[in-house]
C-alpha cells in the first residue's frame, strides 16, 4: 500500500529530528546542571545514559513490552481465522506477516510493537477475538499494520525513552537542589542561573510529555485513517472502536509504560484530567473522522 511506504520515509525522517531535538535539551539541561552542581560529570553522564537507554529500547523494546503485558505467541494452527485476517491484510499493505500474539485478557484491545517492520509483531486480547464481528476484528488488525508501516513503534519507543531521561534529569536535579549552588551562588549571576536551573527542571519534562502527547494522537488519527483504507471499510475500525470504548472490564496487564501501544487506552478512569495528558485522541473524534473518509 503506497501511503503506508510514503508515511514510513517521513516517520524516518520526522524520527531523527526529534532525536536531534531531544538530545539537544537532554545536552543543555545536563550542562545547566552540570554547572550548578559544578560537576560536568553529570553532562558525561546524561549524554551516555540517553544513548544507552535509546540503544537498548530500539533493540528490546518488543521483547520488554511483551513481557510487561503476558502476551503468549501463537502458531497458524492455534487460530486459521486470525492468522488468514492478518496475512490478507499484510498481502494488501504490501507487508511481511508480523509475529502474533495472544494476550490472556477479557478486556477487548491490541497492540503492535517491534523496531521495524521485518521484525514487528501484532498483539490482539482473547477479549477482542470474542467479542468483535469479523470486519470490526479486520479494522483493529489493519490500523496495527499501518502503524507497523509507518513506523510508528520505532518513533513512540524513541519519544518514551529520551521523554523518560529528560524526566530523570530532572528529578535528579529537584532533589539534589539543596547541595546546588554551594559554589556557584557566590559566583556573579548564580541565583539567576539556579531559579533557570529549577524552571528547566519543572518545565522541560512537562514540554516533553505535551510533545509525545501531540505526536501520539496524530499517529493514532493517521493509523486509522490507513487501517480504513487498506479494508476500504471504515465502518468496521469506527464500529471497532466504539465497542472497546465501551468495555468496562480493566486490562490486567496494563501498564501506564504502554498504554500508549494499544488502540484504545487501556485505562478505563476518565476525566477532564486524564483526557487532558491520554495518548489517545477521545474515540468520538476518531469515529468521526473515520465516518467522513470516502472510500
Amino acid at each position: 500500500m503506497a501511503t503506508l511506504y510514503t508515511q514510513a520515509d517521513a516517520n524516518i525522517r520526522r524520527t531523527w529530528f526529534l532525536i536531534t531535538g531531544f538530545l539537544v535539551l537532554i545536552i543543555a539541561l545536563g550542562w545547566l546542571f552540570s554547572y550548578l552542581f559544578d560537576n560536568y560529570a553529570i553532562l558525561i553522564f546524561a549524554v551516555i545514559f540517553s544513548v544507552i537507554q535509546a540503544f537498548i529500547s530500539y533493540w528490546y523494546s518488543d521483547k520488554i513490552v511483551l513481557a510487561l503485558s503476558g502476551a503468549q505467541p501463537i502458531e497458524k494452527s492455534d487460530n486459521p481465522e486470525l492468522y488468514r485476517i492478518v496475512e490478507n491484510l499484510c498481502i494488501t499493505a504490501g507487508l511481511p506477516v508480523p509475529k502474533i500474539y495472544i494476550l490472556p485478557e477479557v478486556q477487548p484491545n491490541a497492540f503492535a510493537t517491534g523496531r521495524d517492520k521485518d521484525h514487528a509483531v501484532v498483539a490482539v486480547t482473547a477479549g477482542i477475538l470474542q467479542k468483535l464481528e469479523k470486519s470490526e476484528l479486520e479494522g483493529v488488525i489493519a490500523h496495527e499494520l499501518s502503524h507497523i508501516g509507518n513506523r510508528d513503534m520505532f518513533l513512540a519507543t524513541v519519544i518514551v525513552v529520551l521523554v523518560g531521561v529528560i524526566s530523570l534529569l530532572s528529578n535528579f536535579f529537584l532533589r539534589m537542589g539543596r547541595f546546588s549552588g554551594r559554589r556557584r551562588d557566590r559566583d556573579s549571576g548564580g541565583g539567576i542561573l539556579l531559579i533557570f536551573g529549577l524552571l528547566g527542571a519543572i518545565l522541560a519534562p512537562l514540554v516533553a510529555t505535551l510533545i509525545q502527547l501531540a505526536i501520539s494522537r496524530k499517529r493514532e488519527f493517521l493509523a486509522d485513517a490507513d487501517g480504513a483504507l487498506l479494508t476500504r471499510y471504515p465502518e468496521g475500525l469506527a464500529r471497532a472502536l466504539e465497542k472497546i470504548s465501551r468495555d468496562a472490564i480493566p486490562l490486567g496487564s496494563a501498564n501506564p509504560s504502554t498504554s500508549h501501544l494499544y488502540i484504545v487506552n487501556p485505562f478505563k478512569e476518565e476525566s477532564w484530567l486524564t483526557n487532558l495528558f491520554s495518548t489517545h485522541p477521545p474515540i468520538e473524534e476518531r469515529t468521526k473522522a473515520l465516518r467522513e473518509i470516502d472510500v
